[in-house]
């Protein structure tokens, strides 16, 4: 008898795990596709890079970007749309933020040009957030199975349960965006203060060499006042 209700609750077990495991998965699929995008690049000097994002009819594009490191902490930033339109030209920014809506069909371009820097790279961040996806559903397709011919009430809650679930996942991926964005201002921060210390490193030691060789020229001057070789005739 033991041996059977061991077998029966590890059963009921399973069964739990496995009706958790499923609902998991489909609170996990009904968010769709996710098709926004980071990253962090080293621009060559003199050089530019240009990249594609696809995105649909009537959407929402938002494109951040910030330039690290290296001097000037500037680059041209340019948003072509999928029939060749210049949407947005900025010259010379360390960083900006811009919202293309409503969006077009097709994939977009957006460049970084370091052109006009001939010696020094630049290292540059930027990350698009794309709204209305297509991935994205809606309705009770979300929750396929979940259905009762009078379960009026079971629908409710299931529309209450849906739209709580969106919102989290929603401010959830605001808030990993605004981390990623300030973990980017605190790597150009720090890039722009270790810039500086060498800096005033480099200056201190130069300013502390010349105020030695001042020194230095001062005693030798003052001696060379005092040595007089000249001969005393008695």
């Amino acid at each position: 008898m033991d041996l059977l209700r061991r077998k029966e609750d590890s059963g009921g077990r399973v069964l739990v795990l496995a009706v958790v495991f499923g609902w998991y998965l489909g609170s996990v699929s009904c968010f769709g596709q996710n098709l926004d995008s980071e990253l962090t690049f080293l621009l060559q000097a003199g050089k530019s890079e240009c990249f594609f994002q696809t995105a649909i009819k009537n959407g929402t594009m938002e494109v951040e970007y910030q330039v690290i490191s290296g001097a000037g902490m500037d680059v041209d930033f340019t948003i072509i749309s999928p029939e060749g339109l210049h949407l947005i030209f900025e010259s010379r920014r360390s960083d900006g933020v811009h919202v293309v809506e409503p969006t077009v069909e097709g994939d977009y371009e957006i460049c970084f040009d370091n052109s006009f820097s001939r010696f020094s790279e630049k290292m540059v961040f930027f990350e698009i957030l794309i709204e209305g996806q297509a991935g994205d559903v809606t309705g009770d397709e979300e929750w396929p199975g979940l259905e009762e011919p009078d379960g009026s009430l079971l629908e409710y809650k299931l529309d209450d349960i849906r739209e709580s679930m969106d919102s989290l996942h929603k401010r959830l991926e605001r808030s990993r965006q605004m981390q990623t964005v300030l973990r980017a201002f605190e790597a150009r921060d720090r890039n722009l203060l270790e810039d500086n210390l060498w800096r005033v490193s480099f200056w201190s030691c130069a300013s502390v060499l010349v105020m030695l060789c001042v020194a230095l020229t001062q005693v030798y001057t003052v001696r060379k006042l005092f040595d007089d070789k000249r001969r005393v005739c008695s």
